[in-house]
């Protein structure tokens, strides 16, 4: 199992149309690729640093996370609004010890 990552902050106000949009269109794009599980959007709320947002998704073994990593609708999200719209992120993908 690896677990995806990414902690993030947009460019966009805080409570705005915008990033209500992004935050629904992620999911919608990314939440139905095959091979995707347990994907959530979670609010970042440490003071230890200041990125506003965080996904999270499980994949049954590295074959599944290339596939999605390659998907059309990965490519395309990452392509017309992450790489847009995302000010900075940092991304860590797990695996059970």
């Amino acid at each position: 199992m690896i677990r995806h990552t990414v902690i993030f902050t947009l460019k966009h106000a805080h409570g705005s149309l915008q990033e209500k949009a992004f935050l629904r269109d992620a999911r919608i794009a990314l939440e139905g690729i095959p091979g995707v599980g347990k994907f959530e959007q979670l609010r970042q709320v440490s003071r230890k640093n200041d990125y506003r947002f965080g996904f999270s998704m499980e994949f049954a073994d590295q074959k599944a996370y290339d596939a999605y990593d390659k998907h059309p609708k990965h490519v395309n999200f990452v392509q017309d609004r992450w790489n847009r719209e995302v000010e900075r992120f940092l991304e860590i993908d797990y695996e059970p010890l």
